[in-house]
């Protein structure tokens, strides 16, 4: 899955809440945990971007030196969720699209597909190394590249609403919507480039809540979550 990805604006959130059978935080699950860590690393990831957003709006430095460090941020994040996916047990890789053979492995489309039919988790880091490109353009470029099913793209709403909801309560939720109407709707759920990318060459988007206990699990069974963006 690619999770994407850019954002001014930090989301600090608190600790997974209790799972369908009354964990607490001194009994979490493997499971739990992993959820924790993989919501503690996008929240790193957007302090990353929030602060190459802010350099570059400041005019501090220029566009593609702040793209290349918000590249070097997701491989922090991409090794902070290998270490928590391992922990509990999945084998995972990290391959980087920017090479650094010491930490990660370089982005080769072969082998990426080897490492799934092995059965392993594959993180994709980097973007695609070149700036002026979106982790969401990355996202659906890999996506393409091994041929998966869908784009999942966990937020902190329960999909794709017609504005803002966290600050519009009157907000309204699209269960399934087309990828012309999110770009004719300027809907900004991913960039207009990665839309369009999917768009043409019919890979859906699958848009849910990543702060509600189980739905990565949901998402991943193929039950109906979120927003559709087909």
């Amino acid at each position: 899955m690619a999770v994407e990805q850019s954002g001014a604006e930090a989301a600090h959130q608190d600790d997974a809440p209790p799972g369908p059978e009354g964990k607490t935080e001194d009994t979490e699950s493997d499971l739990d945990d992993l959820k924790r860590r993989f919501r503690e690393a996008l929240d790193r990831k957007r302090d990353a971007h929030a602060s190459a957003e802010g350099a570059e709006q400041a005019k501090l430095m220029d566009r593609v030196s702040a793209d290349h460090m918000g590249m070097l941020a997701t491989v922090i994040n991409a090794l902070a969720l290998q270490d928590a996916l391992e922990k509990a047990g999945a084998p995972t890789r990290v391959m980087t699209a920017i090479q650094m053979h010491q930490v990660a492995e370089p982005y080769i489309r072969r082998r990426a597909i080897r490492h799934f039919e092995k059965g392993r988790i594959v993180l994709f880091a980097a973007g695609t190394s070149n700036p002026y490109f979106s982790t969401d353009t990355a996202a659906t470029l890999r996506a393409l590249e091994i041929h998966a099913d869908v784009i999942a793209k966990g937020t902190r709403v329960e999909g794709v609403y017609d504005k803002d909801p966290l600050r519009h309560d009157d907000a309204v939720l699209y269960p399934e919507i087309t990828y012309n109407e999110v770009l004719s709707k300027a809907l900004g759920v991913l960039d207009a480039s990665a839309v369009a990318m999917c768009r043409d060459n019919q890979l859906p988007i699958l848009v849910f809540n990543l702060n509600v206990f189980g739905n990565i699990m949901r998402m991943s069974m193929g039950e109906p979550i979120g927003t559709l963006i087909h």
